[in-house]
């Protein structure tokens, strides 16, 4: 089940938020301000969501879980009786447990296909079916042992508490990967207020009209363009493609994630943001302290920083640097096209930190226009690698993109491609990458110099966010081109 489904809008949703704030009244009656009834509304109702379409996969966040309560209890265990040395052991122990689970489901497969290629063996692959979103769940509840340990973490002695943390399906299948210590104090207390629901609901659709207007839309001339052979495509049609894959992948993503946020607070829960206009930036050091910053910061904090950080030496630095990206193009698919797209930021990364990213210099507005166009002709060439199906494909379409790979008579022009939606969707896609609609919207608010301008820009808004929900929604139930990309993470 996918948030941009008429299932989950008409159906899922409604009956989850209907039962979880009677369970709240309940909870205040017999419980005060613990939320004993409503945590357990919300963990059956992200066990059904879930188990709709992977019932079979089940069981193996359920080990997940179990796995890291049991590892979590003893390693607090261990520290109370201050033996450090066990605790480690047993922190190693849970991480290995963890990894391994991770490592079979997505990894071994390809893992076998490599050494079946290289060696030229014939070992049969399992053709293991891959839980969607095991990648976000596994680094989320490893993320809580780990904090347990360095003690920035209590330990959960209340296993449904966990899975809650764990199984909370806003965050489930496509991030932001929540920190435990982000949402400690909520799962025991927390307040739900009707602006917390406005803004909750508000911030949801936007998300929506971001995966199904905008991405969506892009995904079917990006999927059209990268299907063709290099026969069918010209220039302006390849460079297409890419800008309609980062629009794509962009809004896709980030649309998920304000969804996310928006139904955590509207259950009362906060988490962080996960996106930061990232095609606005003027580095690629700047592009991934914008993008997926749930991620980025993760690696930071329990790989890059327990490598050695920064503080060993510039050889030691640039070492943690690749291996963080190759980690990266790793986690984010097991395929080689996935790796050499983590490897390719990474080197832009290193050769950035060797030259000096301009982070400490005066900005000047020639140096941001040639840092900004820079940081898109990499991050533009490296969905190419993200989107494509092969490293062959990959290289074959940038060879198209530089005029060096054309068809003597290619089948279609680019404006066969461009019909009045697609090319409305691409232009607002480009406007809303940037931060000139917020920028815009605080303007007129502060124009509002009395209550009753204030109350006519209000209103206008929520027609606004009323109409793009009518209208995501229409595009939904009408059966529109719907894709799930996340299968992979």
């Amino acid at each position: 089940m996918v948030f941009s489904s008429t299932l989950f809008l008409f159906c899922f949703l409604p009956v989850t938020l209907a039962g979880y704030y009677i369970s709240l009244s309940l909870d205040k009656k017999i419980f005060g301000c613990r939320k004993e009834l409503s945590n357990l509304w919300l963990l059956i109702m992200s066990v059904i969501f879930f188990s709709w379409s992977q019932i079979g996969c089940l069981w193996i966040i359920l080990l997940n879980i179990l796995i890291n309560y049991t590892g979590g209890r003893l390693v607090d265990l261990e520290k109370k009786r201050c033996r450090s040395g066990a605790a480690g052991i047993l922190l190693a122990l849970t991480v290995a447990a963890n990894l391994g689970i991770l490592f079979y489901f997505k990894y071994f497969d390809f893992t076998v296909d490599t050494v079946n290629m290289v060696f030229g063996r014939q070992i049969p692959l399992r053709n293991i079916i891959l839980p969607i979103g095991i990648s976000f769940f596994t680094f989320q509840a490893m993320s809580y042992t780990v904090d347990v340990y360095r003690g920035k973490a209590g330990v959960q002695k209340n296993p449904l508490k966990l899975a809650l943390y764990v199984m909370l399906f806003p965050q489930l299948i496509a991030g932001p990967i929540v920190r435990y210590t982000d949402v400690e104090s909520e799962i025991d207390e927390r307040k739900v207020s009707l602006d917390d629901f406005y803004a909750g609901a508000e911030r949801f659709t936007m998300g929506l009209g971001k995966k199904a207007l905008i991405a969506n839309t892009m995904a079917v001339t990006v999927d059209s363009i990268f299907s063709q052979g290099t026969e069918n495509n010209t220039v302006a049609i390849a460079w297409l493609g890419a800008v309609a894959y980062a629009l794509q992948i962009y809004f896709d993503f980030s649309g998920y994630s304000d969804m996310a946020i928006g139904l955590g607070r509207m259950f009362g829960f906060h988490f962080l943001e996960n996106f930061n206009h990232p095609y606005i930036s003027r580095s690629i050091t700047e592009f991934w302290r914008r993008w997926h910053i749930s991620l980025s910061t993760w690696f930071r904090d329990y790989v890059y920083i327990p490598l050695g950080g920064n503080r060993r030496g510039t050889l030691v630095t640039y070492r943690n640097l690749l291996i963080i990206f190759l980690l990266t193009g790793i986690w984010h698919g097991a395929a080689w096209h996935y790796i050499f797209w983590g490897i390719w930021h990474g080197v832009f990364m290193l050769a950035e930190r060797f030259f000096g990213n301009g982070d400490h210099k005066p900005q000047t507005f020639l140096r941001d226009i040639i840092g900004h166009l820079y940081t898109l002709f990499v991050v533009l060439t490296g969905w190419v690698f993200f989107r494509a199906d092969s490293l062959t494909h990959a290289i074959m379409y940038l060879k198209t993109m530089f005029g060096r790979a054309l068809g003597a008579e290619p089948g279609f022009s680019v404006m066969w491609y461009l019909d009045g939606w697609t090319a409305l969707m691409l232009c607002l896609g480009i406007m809303f990458s940037t931060e000139l609609p917020e920028k815009a919207a605080g303007f007129l608010r502060a124009k509002c110099e009395d209550a009753s301008k204030l109350t006519v820009y209000e209103a206008l808004r929520d027609i606004l966010l009323l109409a793009l929900l009518f209208l995501s929604s229409m595009r939904i139930v009408s059966g529109t081109y719907n894709p799930f990309i996340y299968f992979q993470f």
